[in-house]
């Protein structure tokens, strides 16, 4: 059974709309598991649906670890310069450049790793997200796009840390 609690529940963990929780519960026969899965699916479709679109807008985000010894830069790109100025955008992109710092991937993606090196560990869009170990930062972006209704890129990262000497 489709509750309004269950919806305001559903909507305040996913970001979604009130029609689009409605109907993934009652899709998932009230189960909120199973309406989680429907819209993470869903947001995954639409941003595949958006990923040919050119995305020349965003910002840099700088994210600089306590103590001043490692912090990293990100280029997110986004389809307008409206979408860029939005805390959900700009929450997003703080959030990438903590991953950077955090974790250090060498790669974007596996497509820019060589052979034989593990997506999961060395590519930023494939490692399981800081502040979610169940989802992959492509799944983070893939969230924010079926929100903002645009497409989201990352351009470019690059980590920094004292040496140790």
């Amino acid at each position: 059974m489709v509750t309004t609690e269950s919806i305001k529940e559903l909507r305040e963990m996913t970001g979604a709309g009130i029609m689009s929780c409605k109907k993934a519960l009652e899709e998932a026969k009230g189960d909120i598991d199973g309406a989680l899965e429907i819209l993470k699916r869903q947001g995954h479709a639409k941003a595949e649906r958006k990923a040919h679109r050119e995305a020349k807008q965003g910002l840099i985000e700088a994210y600089i670890h306590t103590g001043g010894r490692i912090g990293a830069m990100v280029e997110v790109n986004c389809e307008s310069d409206f979408v860029a100025h939005t805390d959900e955008f700009k929450m997003l992109a703080h959030d990438l450049a903590m991953q950077v710092t955090a974790i250090n991937p060498l790669f974007l993606s596996s497509q820019d790793a060589p052979e034989g090196v593990d997506p999961s560990e060395a590519c930023l869009l494939a490692q399981p997200f800081i502040k979610d170990p169940q989802k992959t930062v492509q799944d983070i972006i893939a969230e924010t796009i079926a929100r903002v209704g645009e497409n989201i890129k990352v351009g470019r990262f690059a980590r920094f840390e004292l040496s140790r000497e």
